[in-house]
């Protein structure tokens, strides 16, 4: 993996750059679908590489459990698999041992958690997550780390910190790196919302040399203000040479302020989920297409939008198809939110080129707020 700086703004730490990977070329900042289960769900790969989708991420765990890596491995590896012929990241699993506190157990060899398909135990060492992730062959692998709740002591915090250290060192240790030379491991900082355990986590991967950091451990119920407090400090503390990636984070007015704070890589399940539930990202505001407003109205999802949902259908035909019951309706909304992202993240590339990404970033609606009307009929809908 290579990746170079383009451009940096001169009032923050934004910065565009090119990172390319063995399935292409990937300009940053950029935004990654999830792809949990090597399917951007309701989508197609066509429709992801259509609206300009350069990478996307799945999840080791998850597709190891089913249908195992082995097989994934027999069909040629997961961008055969699945059809996709662009980047593609893995995560390791390691944020299944934060949603699923309590159904795991955590010791420095590792971690075991009851299977939710088959309710066997599986053990996932930091040796089996890379052997796991070469078998798939992703581009850039994310190795096991400790990913602790909030709040959370800071005694327990350390602990998971320098958990996450020791896995990331027998991750990248001789013999252990992907086996597949092609693929690239990126560490990730842990530390909970400790200023002096986010910035030894720091130190101390920068040391192993990786290709690549992400930041981990955000978003997990600590509010706005310090989640771009810890952000600032430790994306600050990461090699500016080196690709920058915040694991989860994905409001717009979050991704356009990590940008100013030197990040280069996002993912977030919020534009498919929402699109699922019936809401819909535009440049004025969240709007809730079951909101009883939108009932007869002929105009598309945001004006302007030149997406294949705006492009052909009113708000009235969509909000019909969600009160209907038809899957339709969950693949247009989520393929205009994705085509919003999309296209946000190459308004962010653009801007900072130019030298105006503070005033893009000034100008982009502060406020993402849902409407509050619609809620009788969803619940409706979804009874």
């Amino acid at each position: 993996m290579r990746f170079k700086i383009l451009g940096a703004d001169s009032e923050t730490r934004a910065r565009c750059g090119e990172m390319e990977t063995p399935h292409g070329k990937v300009k940053t900042p950029f935004f990654m679908p999830v792809a949990t289960q090597a399917t951007v769900k309701t989508l197609t790969p066509e429709q992801l590489q259509e609206i300009g989708t350069e990478a996307i991420i799945c999840n080791a765990y998850h597709l190891a459990l089913r249908p195992g890596e082995e097989v994934v491995k027999g069909m040629g590896g997961l961008h055969r698999f699945m059809g996709w012929s662009r980047t593609i990241v893995t995560d390791s699993g390691g944020f299944q041992i934060f949603s699923r506190n309590g159904l795991s157990r955590v010791s420095d060899e590792g971690v075991e958690f009851c299977s939710p398909f088959t309710g066997e135990r599986v053990f996932l060492s930091p040796e089996k997550v890379m052997e796991i992730q070469s078998s798939l062959g992703s581009d850039i692998a994310m190795p096991l780390d400790h990913c602790v709740t909030y709040p959370c002591p800071r005694e327990e915090a350390r602990q998971a910190m320098l958990r996450t250290h020791r896995w990331t060192r027998r991750c990248a240790g001789a013999g252990l790196k992907p086996a597949t030379t092609a693929q690239a491991l990126f560490g990730i900082v842990q530390g909970g919302m400790y200023k002096d355990l986010r910035l030894e986590s720091a130190r101390g991967l920068v040391e192993l040399g990786l290709e690549g950091y992400a930041v981990g451990g955000l978003s997990v119920g600590e509010g706005r203000e310090l989640m771009l407090e810890v952000l600032e400090y430790t994306a600050e503390a990461l090699p500016w040479e080196k690709p920058r990636y915040l694991m989860g984070v994905g409001a717009p007015e979050d991704i356009l302020d990590a940008v100013a704070l030197g990040v280069d890589m996002f993912d977030c399940v919020l534009p498919t989920r929402n699109g699922r539930n019936g809401t819909v990202f535009t440049r004025k505001g969240r709007l809730k297409i079951l909101n009883s407003r939108h009932k007869e109205d002929p105009r598309p999802l945001e004006e302007g939008c030149q997406c294949y949902a705006c492009s052909n259908f009113s708000r009235a035909y969509l909000r019909h198809l969600f009160l209907s019951g038809e899957i339709l309706a969950m693949t247009l909304l989520s393929l205009h939110n994705l085509y919003f992202f999309q296209h946000l993240m190459m308004d962010v590339q653009e801007a900072i080129l130019t030298g105006n990404f503070g005033q893009f970033s000034k100008t982009f609606p502060t406020s993402q707020k849902e409407e509050r009307e619609g809620r009788k009929e969803m619940a409706l809908w979804t009874s």
